[in-house]
């Protein structure tokens, strides 16, 4: 299965339609009706991402299975979680493919704002790094691979680039329109239409209002500071809770455009929609990757959309399993 298989009917070509289909009802219950058919029981794991950081993830498996050929770990995007309709697919889709499956959520993701006191933020590598060392710990026995989409996206490679060093058995990865450029996709958010960053800036505000009710430290996150646009409100979060200083030095903290990612050894599979509004495909054209990354790139798709038909069907579910299936078939 390649990026070209995928050929949407006529009136799903439009990116703002996939992206924001890919975010509705429609899709949830899509995902949820998938997950179940399945037959799979999920528990919850608290797995150790150093320093004292807590990361709730769910580990789903088919009880009558036979010997499943290998473990996956998904990362969500952002503001996702564990639930998101895209999470509870792929996973359905990689169950049917003999995993089990290991769904993280980021600091701050999901319900788990109550887990660790400081806030979010994109640079918060090292501590998914642990996570994915205790999931690797925990199941020993089995192959280990991972998935992301979007911000995970950008995570899941980060984390391939880190895997070796930090002894983590990782054989291969695949990434769903991932943020490569962190600074060009707040330029794109702020440009494009105004949606997108009303979905983004509900989302985010929401998350850092229950974070403050939890955790009265928090006082600086006052509803001033929540009326902020993305942009400021970001500057905010870098100025008081990071220490990068300025808002570029951020955002090169976890871009992973140009040559960030030459130094890859793990096989990688990447999915790209050439009509993204959200992470423009021009930011692709000076992409470095090494020989065993693989970018594939469809025509349509929208961020994170790629649906197939009424029913929220999508094809990047279905292209993460198979290109994962690789690493123990191959």
């Amino acid at each position: 299965m390649s990026a070209a298989n995928y050929l949407p009917p006529p009136w799903l070509r439009n990116p703002h339609l996939q992206s924001m289909l890919a975010s509705s009802r429609l899709r949830l219950r899509r995902g949820e009706q998938l997950l179940a058919a399945s037959g799979a029981q999920s528990r919850e794991l608290i797995l150790d991402g150093g320093d004292g950081v807590r990361l709730q993830a769910l580990h789903s498996r088919i009880p009558a299975q036979r010997e499943p050929v290998g473990l996956a770990l998904l990362l969500h995007g952002w503001e996702g979680s564990t639930q998101s309709s895209y999470m509870r697919m792929t996973a359905a889709r990689l169950l049917e493919q003999g995993f089990e499956v290991v769904r993280l959520n980021f600091r701050d993701h999901g319900n788990t704002h109550h887990l660790n006191p400081g806030i979010f933020h994109s640079c918060r590598i090292d501590e998914v790094v642990h996570a994915a060392a205790d999931v690797a710990r925990r199941f020993p026995h089995l192959p280990l691979v991972a998935a992301g989409y979007s911000l995970g996206g950008n995570f899941v490679l980060r984390l391939a680039l880190r895997a070796p060093a930090a002894g983590i058995p990782l054989v291969r990865v695949a990434s769903v329109c991932p943020v490569l450029d962190p600074a060009v996709t707040m330029d794109s958010i702020e440009r494009g239409p105004a949606m997108y960053d009303w979905y983004f800036h509900r989302k985010w505000t929401g998350s850092l209002r229950r974070k403050r009710a939890l955790f009265p430290e928090l006082a600086d996150c006052d509803d001033g500071v929540l009326r902020l646009d993305i942009r400021a409100l970001t500057g905010w979060l870098v100025e008081r809770h990071t220490d990068y200083g300025s808002l570029q030095a951020y955002f090169d903290g976890y871009s992973i455009a140009g040559g960030r990612l030459a130094t890859l050894q793990l096989p990688a599979d990447i999915l790209m929609a050439k009509d993204d509004p959200v992470i423009p495909f021009t930011t692709f054209d000076q992409w470095q990757l090494p020989a065993q990354a693989r970018l594939e790139i469809a025509d349509w798709g929208g961020h994170c959309g790629f649906l197939e038909n009424l029913r929220g069907d999508g094809f990047a579910e279905r292209w993460v399993a198979q290109h994962l299936r690789r690493a123990v078939t191959d």
